[in-house]
């Protein structure tokens, strides 16, 4: 039951500007398993099933258009980096409920400014292809920041592509490719640090965690394509303005949250 909870979290909020981190680690917390050695891992590796929702979605778009392979690589090169230098920095993070409310407050706030950002925005970018790799590089120094948990990927990545003169549309779009190698590398490095230690229960769950999260993360993809071309991003921004607001009051006044 915790494996397909968690699943559908991952399959929700991944590509959303909400925090999938965020929220696995809220959802881990609510259910007392945030301190279990295996739940740290499953978060990352549940990710698999939420990239191949992009793989099959966008299989035209992405897996046949070579000419943006170079610019979400360059994007890539960032995370890549900086992750492995501090990669057990971060992983003390996960699982720090607290930073997780400020995190989610904080970007709340961010993306409710943004949705008035780009109004004024002059877009320079109508194509991924158009993207120069130097822009390509700076979106995924944005990237970095969803390194402190409850901060998203999705949210920074996109912040980043508005930076850089993409429309809101394309710099969602974009997030979506950039996810692939990112989430794939982390994926990979955490399979196989834990590989030998995997019992035939766990290697369940992670078996039908991926199958749920790339179903529901579809679903997602297309749902949240559809509303940013809408609405914008204020309505995300709300959200995580209450959620965040919630989880620092629960944690301050010491309310015992843990419900499974």
């Amino acid at each position: 039951m915790h494996a397909i909870v968690l699943a559908i979290v991952e399959g929700l909020t991944e590509y959303l500007p909400v925090s999938s981190t965020g929220h696995i680690i809220l959802a881990s917390w609510f259910m007392g398993i945030h301190e279990d050695a295996f739940v740290k891992d499953y978060t990352v590796m549940v990710q698999f099933g939420a990239i191949l929702a992009v793989l099959v979605l966008y299989w035209r778009r992405f897996l046949l258009n070579f000419k943006i392979y170079p610019k979400v690589f360059v994007a890539f090169l960032p995370a890549a980096v900086i992750g492995l230098a501090i990669k057990n920095h971060v992983e003390k993070l996960i699982g720090n409920v607290t930073m997780v409310g400020i995190a989610l407050l904080v970007g709340g706030v961010l993306l409710v400014l943004t949705d008035r950002w780009v109004r004024r925005l002059k877009v320079r970018v109508t194509r991924t292809e158009d993207l120069p790799l130097k822009s390509a590089f700076q979106i995924g120094l944005f990237q970095c920041l969803a390194m402190i948990p409850g901060t998203s990927r999705s949210a920074a990545t996109i912040w980043g592509g508005l930076y850089q003169g993409m429309s809101l549309p394309l710099a969602t779009e974009f997030s979506f490719f950039l996810a692939v190698p990112t989430l794939m590398g982390a994926g990979f490095l955490e399979l196989r640090k834990v590989w030998p230690t995997l019992t035939s229960e766990q290697i369940d769950s992670l078996l039908w965690g991926n199958l749920i999260s790339f179903v529901v993360g579809a679903l997602t993809i297309r749902f949240f394509m559809h509303l940013v071309s809408r609405v914008g991003l204020r309505h995300f921004g709300y959200y995580r303005i209450v959620v965040g607001l919630l989880v620092l009051i629960l944690i301050y006044s010491g309310a015992e949250l843990q419900i499974v």
